[in-house]
């Protein structure tokens, strides 16, 4: 049996032997090149300390982090030279991954820090429970390796930056492996034992993950009901995939455009907006819409794209087609915007109804993105809101691993007349303790619009990124909530048949989710703020009269067609609204049975 003496002495031998093969080669190729001598000379030093390092009785298995024998190494010229060493007789050979010529250091094995040779330190395994998604790995062995048990870091050579995480999804490949010591086994069949146990685990793309499909953004006419609608019938310069970002999908006529800048300078990102141009309204809207375009915000042509609808019964007369037409250069744009002339709108003329769910549909269903954040136009989200919220989707905190289907509320605030609006939940807090700001509409329908846990929500500390706080469900006292979410295409539909004058525009959408059992995962540090504006409540008697019928549609007509679509689910239809309850009549009469 060999000591480990004769072992050493042998090795000995053999790298000795291997250096005056490699010092006569050169001498032959070179004629006498002196820096060949040096090289030589850096070679016997490092392959010394290696030998050192096995004498010293370390435990820890030494690899090298080498180039393929054909392209060589200029840096580590020792680490091709022991890349040529053949291995002993029945010793297996390292196994090198097809298409890559150049191998990965062993994850947690030690290289000194003598001349050429740098020391790996182990990186920190990440728990299986907290990886993006469970994959399963198989060993990739020469000798029968074990696969790996868990997701491992990337490893990053020292004193580099490491690249840095783009939006846009990509495959990350991370490699780990298993390195086998045994007693008697030679120094260079552990270093290929080492390298033949490696196992590639990939982490699933943000794509495949969300299971989505990127959409066109071409424009089209189609008919939706009885309306016509004209689909991007103004794009957005930039056309988003659909794991890219989140689309801020909404709603108005021209006379709200005025909303659409301090929106888009928070958001910073894709919107989508349906707007309502039936009649002579077509043509103001058009012209608000080029004024946006060129006199305003650079941003608006980059992430704004615009769809018109309008009833069957009130097309405009004429409807301009080429791009040269839709975009005509704007005459003035030192003169007042178009939205400003409000008071000759056709829809105000003719006492048309606004009909609101509609446009929600069509500004939803023709965002390109997975995402989406149904709202209105004069809700201004938080800045940050889509980083934070796809930095989350990317870790798969736990909420989101459950099996329910969910959508993430954002909690929503009015501020007094000429506040400036805050720029983080810090700054908001301050406000909500000096009154400047409070829930919305806490003095027309406090139970509308108020979060599940809001004083803890408000009471908690500030943290950095977007999280989920609380996963709430549209029940008890909540049963009347009207939460405006991140969503995504996959969420039930808001009623056409509802207008804005009627009220209770979502509340059916609201019964469906809870029917579906859906999750209500409210998120931290992410929020909307209405327009500047305390809303008070007042009477009016004409929308009052619309209301009455709203509420008997719903009831007699389009809840029967729910239960029998989706089901009763108890919790969700046999709670009363609250004494003083103002979403839908501002009566105590039960809104659904």
């Amino acid at each position: 049996m060999l000591t480990r003496r004769n072992w050493l002495l042998r090795l000995s031998v053999v790298l000795n032997v291997a250096v005056l093969f490699y010092f006569g080669s050169y001498l032959t190729i070179g004629n006498g090149n002196s820096e060949i001598l040096e090289e030589v000379q850096m070679s016997g030093r490092n392959l010394a300390s290696v030998a050192e390092a096995s004498q010293n009785g370390e435990k820890e298995t030494a690899a090298y982090y080498y180039q393929s024998a054909s392209g060589g190494s200029v840096n580590y010229p020792e680490l091709s030279l022991l890349a040529s060493i053949q291995p002993i007789a029945g010793q297996p050979q390292p196994q090198q991954q097809q298409g890559s010529s150049v191998q990965t250091p062993v994850q947690g094995t030690t290289l000194r820090e003598d001349g050429h040779v740098m020391r790996i330190k182990p990186k920190s395994v990440v728990p299986a429970a907290e990886s993006l998604d469970a994959v399963d790995t198989s060993a990739a062995s020469g000798n029968g390796g074990s696969a790996v048990a868990g997701p491992a870091e990337s490893w990053t050579p020292e004193k580099k930056d490491a690249p840095t995480q783009q939006q846009t999804s990509t495959t990350t490949t991370t490699t780990t492996t298993s390195a086998t010591t045994t007693a008697g086994t030679s120094f260079v069949a552990q270093v290929a034992m080492a390298l033949g146990n490696s196992a590639v685990q990939q982490v699933r793309p943000l794509r495949e993950l969300l299971g989505c499909q990127d959409k066109s953004n071409h424009r089209r006419i189609a008919q939706r009901g009885d309306y016509w609608v004209l689909y991007n019938y103004v794009s957005a310069r930039r056309w988003f995939r659909c794991d890219e970002s989140i689309t801020y999908t909404t709603h108005a006529d021209f006379t709200f455009l005025d909303n659409l800048e301090p929106l888009l300078d928070r958001w910073r990102g894709p919107i989508s907006v349906a707007l309502y141009t039936p009649g002579n309204d077509f043509v103001p809207t058009l012209a608000s819409i080029r004024y946006l375009r060129q006199c305003g915000s650079p941003l608006v042509a980059e992430y704004v794209t615009f769809h018109m609808y309008f009833g069957s019964g009130h097309v405009p007369k004429s409807v301009p087609h080429a791009d040269h037409d839709i975009d005509a250069l704007v005459a003035n744009c030192s003169a007042p915007p178009p939205w400003t002339n409000a008071t000759a709108a056709y829809k105000t003329q003719k006492k048309l109804l606004y009909p609101v769910n509609v446009g929600r549909n069509v500004a939803r269903e023709s965002a390109t993105t997975h995402y989406v954040l149904p709202s209105d136009i004069e809700l201004y989200p938080s800045p940050g809101v889509i980083d934070g919220f796809m930095d989350l989707v990317r870790r798969q905190d736990p909420p989101l691993r459950r099996p329910k289907p969910m959508v993430f509320p954002l909690p929503i605030f009015e501020l007094a007349s000429h506040m400036k609006l805050p720029a983080d939940k810090k700054e908001l807090v301050s406000m909500l303790k000096n009154g400047s700001a409070i829930t919305f509409h806490k003095k027309v329908c406090p139970d509308c619009h108020t979060v599940p846990k809001f004083k803890e929500w408000a009471s908690a500390k500030p943290k950095p990124g977007v999280s989920v706080f609380h996963t709430g469900k549209r029940t008890g006292y909540h049963l009347h909530w009207e939460p405006i979410f991140i969503g995504t295409h996959n969420d039930p539909l808001y009623d056409e048949r509802l207008s804005w004058e009627g009220k209770m525009d979502k509340m059916t959408q609201g019964y469906t989710l809870c029917v579906l059992d859906y999750e209500f995962h409210i998120l931290d540090n992410a929020f909307l703020t209405h327009k500047p504006g305390i809303k008070t409540l007042k009477k009016d008697p004409a929308r009052q009269v619309l209301a009455s019928k709203t509420y008997s549609l719903i009831k007699k007509v389009i809840l029967p067609e729910l239960k029998v679509l989706y089901g009763v689910k108890k919790g969700c239809a046999d709670a009363r609204p609250r004494r003083g309850h103002s979403c839908a009549l501002g009566t105590t009469d039960r809104l659904i049975d």
